[in-house]
């Protein structure tokens, strides 16, 4: 599972471990202090402000070649541009120094850091062991030509496969990203899957955009996002060529966290 639905909205579970990772860090201060009267919530709000500027700035530090020519997109998060363990080092040890500068707070802050850091390296751990033992799944689709086409025809080579729809903002501001991967990138599989959508509407968004995309899927009933257990769109799956899950990437894709995810499946089939 990719996504959780609240309602209308579709959470990345990530984002989900990360809430209640703060929920479960904010009760536990409140609990500990509660008879000092000493909350450290304010204390923890800034923790996770300072995590996620050094998780970004680390990201942006070791891609940022493919920031050169676009200085706006170090600031435009929207591409899930982070690299935790730079961002939790950095929270772990202003923390340390905010509870060594306030003595009163060192036990319900220190206690409440300690849970946090805990449930969220738990939960992710888990996630990750979860995503590495997930199989690309069994399922016949259709090109664009109408053609019955097998998932599994595509494995011998590293796989990504692209959930998108022409009504998606980000699916199509990261479409042109995806489209010059696929031309540079001969040694990985790209497949391009719509979710929902009929052959007539996608082939005029294709034409009006002249990206020359190869390997187009029409998956008109969405089977694959539920089979993925995401409801989110776009969303991108990175295989090994034997369709072992590798990675996945929930949102919009930017060149240098394209990148990050092409390292990672390059590095795992080294």
């Amino acid at each position: 599972m990719l996504t959780m639905n609240i309602g209308p909205f579709a959470l990345a579970v990530p984002h989900i471990i990360l809430m209640v990772s703060l929920l479960l860090a904010t009760l536990t201060g409140w609990w500990v202090g509660r008879r000092s009267k000493l909350n450290p919530e304010a204390q923890l709000f800034k923790l996770l402000i300072a995590a996620l500027l050094v998780a970004r700035l680390a990201f942006v530090i070791v891609y940022f070649d493919h920031f050169r020519d676009d200085l706006w997109g170090v600031i435009d998060i929207r591409d899930g541009g982070f690299i935790a363990w730079p961002g939790v080092i950095a929270a772990i040890a202003l923390g340390a120094w905010m509870a060594w500068r306030e003595q009163t707070l060192r036990t319900p802050l220190g206690s409440a850091m300690a849970v946090g850091v805990l449930v969220w390296g738990f939960s992710s751990f888990v996630l990750h062991a979860f995503e590495q033992g997930t199989r690309l799944p069994e399922l016949a689709l259709r090109d664009n030509q109408g053609v019955p086409v097998e998932l599994d025809n595509y494995l011998g080579k590293p796989l990504v496969i692209n959930l998108w729809a022409t009504w998606c903002p980000p699916c199509r501001r990261e479409m042109p990203v995806l489209a010059e991967a696929q031309r540079n990138e001969t040694d990985l599989t790209f497949l391009f899957v719509n979710q929902g959508e009929g052959a007539g509407v996608i082939g005029e968004f294709l034409a009006s955009q002249g990206l020359g995309l190869e390997n187009v899927l029409l998956d008109t009933g969405g089977q694959l996002g539920q089979k993925i257990g995401s409801a989110a769109l776009p969303t991108t799956l990175f295989y090994d060529a034997e369709g072992r899950q590798v990675a996945s990437h929930l949102g919009e894709l930017s060149r240098a966290s394209l990148a990050r995810e092409l390292h990672k499946l390059k590095e795992n089939n080294e």
